[in-house]
Formats: structure tokens, sequence, C-alpha cells
């Protein structure tokens, strides 16, 4: 139900860590701060440099992982994973990072983003002989490095790396070596960073901050490391092509601490609102943000529109994921489950609600209806970015049309949907103009495909 109310979910989030003296303890602290990106299930596999202990499970970090079990990973290197499915099942057996064995050793592999040729690749590895035992791209990966011949490792990893279509951060651990790859066109976040000694790489840098590591850089797009005891080596696997970023990480997906392409994300949100006030000033007296990722957005709208911002809506701390799929006859009180009016803010005012994003509507809908029968006398609906009217293919859950209301519906249409008094987005022009033009030459693109359905990597079936 949650992931109803929001509308959207990304798929995961990875990190891993190298020459540390408690690195699983790190990819558990680490993990925390990447929750958000995934909360079906989580898992880290550490090298005591002779072999590689995993441990995994469906839930939360916390309920994955006790202090018992902590105790047991010991090693100087390890990888973890936070997981939401986009494809596949929610089963114990997708949930990563995935551990393969064989007579030249172990390999786990952690992933964050989504092959387009995945299935093509499957029936190829199947016809050849290959039995899969998971939905996980990540497993694709893992029978492509086995059919490498009888090259060293990290060239039967970019060999296979090639092979692949699509967006993907991948974390790679071996007994003596980290691996890290992304795709050629950046799509998904993967930041580089030094905890003392140690390398660390996660897809969000308020993993680093977490546990005190200091940024160094962003991964390149398609950049390859090799990470051991001896150092860090870099080099590309493919053709460095031009970053694109998902501009939905800014949007909705991370953190507001976290910073990306050299931007803060919280930054990035109020100016997107502020953006949004300078394209729809609206007369009201109150401006509030569904918590939590649109609360900046919000404040940035107060701040242009010089209407204050308050706190309309809160949200419960204390929902627990047993209320993620309610049964039938509680449906319609789900989203009083996560959030709820604050009747002395909005009774007899004009509210302007700010949201991120705008997907099926689900969301605006109930808490349009919910701030009204709080007392509010008119309800403004305005989206810090621009209408979704296309399927992502690189790692969100929009992949279909049919589920994405702007691609079915005309603003007016959408605004008396949701029972609001007006309906209004943020335009692509402004959203490019804040975060940065796809085509710019200083490295700063960003995927719109959502919005505008001009995709980065031509040629796909789905184009």
């Amino acid at each position: 139900m949650l992931a109803e109310l929001r509308g959207l979910n990304e798929e995961c989030g990875v990190f891993g860590v190298w020459n540390h003296p408690s690195a699983a303890q790190m990819s558990y602290y680490a993990l925390h701060s990447l929750q958000h990106r995934g909360q079906e299930g989580s898992g880290i596999v550490v090298t005591t440099g002779d072999s590689l202990q995993a441990r995994k499970g469906l839930g939360l970090v916390t309920e994955v992982f006790t202090a018992k079990c902590m105790e047991k990973l010991q090693g100087t290197g390890a990888i973890g994973h936070v997981r939401y499915s986009v494809g596949g099942t929610n089963g114990y057996e997708n949930v990563q990072p995935l551990l393969f064995r064989s007579q030249t050793g172990g390999i786990a592999i952690a992933h964050n983003g989504n092959l387009t040729n995945s299935l093509e690749l499957r029936v190829m590895l199947e016809n050849e002989g290959s039995i899969f035992q998971t939905d996980a791209d990540a497993e694709v990966l893992a029978h492509l490095i086995k059919r490498g011949g009888n090259t060293p490792l990290p060239e039967r990893i970019k060999w296979a790396l090639t092979q692949l279509e699509g967006a993907y951060a991948f974390v790679l651990l071996t007994e003596t070596e980290l691996y890290v790859a992304l795709d050629p066109y950046g799509l998904r976040p993967l930041s580089l960073g030094k905890l003392g000694d140690a390398w660390v790489v996660a897809s969000e840098t308020c993993a680093f901050d977490l546990i005190g590591a200091t940024y160094e850089r962003e991964v390149y797009p398609g950049e390859f490391l090799t990470i051991k005891d001896t150092g860090l080596s870099s080099e590309f696997v493919a053709k460095k092509a031009s970053r694109a970023l998902c501009a939905m990480e800014y949007v909705y997906f991370s953190r507001p601490d976290s910073n990306l392409r050299g931007k803060n994300v919280h930054t990035a949100r109020k100016k997107l609102g502020k953006a949004l006030a300078q394209e729809h000033p609206i007369e009201a007296d109150v401006v509030t943000g569904v918590p939590d990722s649109s609360l900046s957005a919000a404040i940035g709208y107060a701040e242009a529109s010089g209407l204050p911002y308050e706190l309309g809506l809160i949200k419960s701390r204390y929902v627990g994921r047993t209320f993620i799929e309610p049964s039938q006859s509680l449906r319609e009180q789900g989203v009083k489950l996560k959030l709820s009016a604050v009747q002395g803010v909005v009774k007899g005012k004009r509210v302007i609600m700010v949201d991120d994003s705008f997907v099926r509507g689900t969301t605006s809908t109930r808490i349009t209806r919910m701030l009204k029968e709080a007392g509010a006398t008119e309800v403004h609906v305005l989206i810090a970015s621009p209408p979704i009217k296309y399927p992502c293919y690189y790692g969100m859950d929009t992949l279909s049309a049919s589920e994405l209301v702007a691609a079915n519906y005309d603003l007016k249409e959408m605004r008396e949907m949701i029972g609001a008094d007006s309906l209004r987005f943020l335009s692509v022009d402004k959203l490019q103009e804040v975060l940065g033009s796809p085509n710019s030459r200083d490295d700063h693109g960003l995927c719109l495909a959502c919005f505008t359905g001009n995709y980065p990597i031509k040629g796909d079936d789905h184009v």
C-alpha cells in the first residue's frame, strides 16, 4: 500500500568497501542510509581473503541483520544491497548480493538498474545450457562472465559488460578484489569515496556521511574500477556516451542530504519549488508539502511566493510494512495510516499542496480529499516536475503507459479526477534550467524519458 500511496519506486541501492577491518559493519550502516531505495530485502557478502561469507533476507536492514549474525561476518572487503523489485518476484532467491561459487573461486554481485536486453540474454544463455535460479539481472551478468573463456576474471567481466544494454550500477566481490561498473550513460547514480585507507562506493553520498567517509568523485559513465590491496585502477569498457542520469533521482528517489553531479538534492528540490512558483503563482493562504521528498520543493515555493510554509500534512513514523498491502476493506483508510492533515493549519485556508511527482493520481486524490475534510476551502495541487507520460525501462516501476494518468488524460480531466481546485506542473524547460540540460557539454546531462519520451538508449525494442 505504501508503494501505491507514493506512486513510484526505484529498484535498489548498492554499497562496496575494500581494505577496512570492519567491512561488514560499515556495509550495515551504509545500507541503513540507503534503505529508502529498497525495503523488500537486504544482504551483505564479505571476504575473509580466502572465502566469501553471505547474509541476506527479506525485510528491512534491521530485520535481516542481528548483532549475532554480524559477528560472523568478518573480513576486510564487502558489498551490500537493499532491494525493491521492479521485475521478477519478491522472493528470497532474488535478494542480493547473489553469491556464485565455482572451482575457480567465488563471486558475489549486487546491482541497481534494469537491463533492457535481459530477456534476450536469458533466452540465449538458456539455449546454451544455463539454468537460472533467480529473476535478477545480476544473475545474467554472472552467466555471461562464466562464458568469457579462460581469460583473467577482469577481462571476462569487461567482456560481459559489453553485452549488456540498459541501466546498471554493479558492485562485484571476489575473495581478493572488488569490481565496480557503471553503464555508459550513467543512468543510475554511483559515487566513490575514501574511509581512511579504505575505498568505498555507494549509490548515494549519504552513505558516506553516515560511516564517516570522504567523497572523492562520481563513478564515470562506462567506467570499470578494480580495487584490491595494491590500490585502485580505472578503465572504460565502452565508448563514453552523453551522460543521462535519471532526473527522478533529484525529484524523488535520492535522499535530500545526498549530492548528485555536484548538486545537493535538497537544494535542487528547493530550486524546483521556486521555479514552480515562477511558472504558476497561485493566490492562497498557506503552502504545504507531502512528506518527505516534497518538503524541500514546498519550502522553495513558499520562499519564492512569499506565502507561509506550514506543516499541513504529518507523516506517521510508526506504520510498519504490515500495511503495505492492507485488505480491500482498509484500502481507502490506507492513506490515513500514513498521512494526516493538520486541521489547525488548513481549516478555513486556501492551501497549496506541493508534491514531487504525479504518476497514478492515487496519492493526490486521497490527500486532496483529506485536506478538504480537514476544512481547507481550496486545494491547489502543484507538482515540482513535469507530468510523467512515458514508461521507464531503466529501473523505475512504471513499465506500462496504461498506469500513467498523464498519458491518458488531459490537465482538466486530471484536475477533476483528483478533486483539486487547480492542478499545475513544472515545465520540462524549467526542470532542465534548474538541473542541467540533457546534452550539456559539462557532462551534466539528464534522462528525461519519462517526461518527454526521448530515450537516451537508441535502437532498443521499447523505443
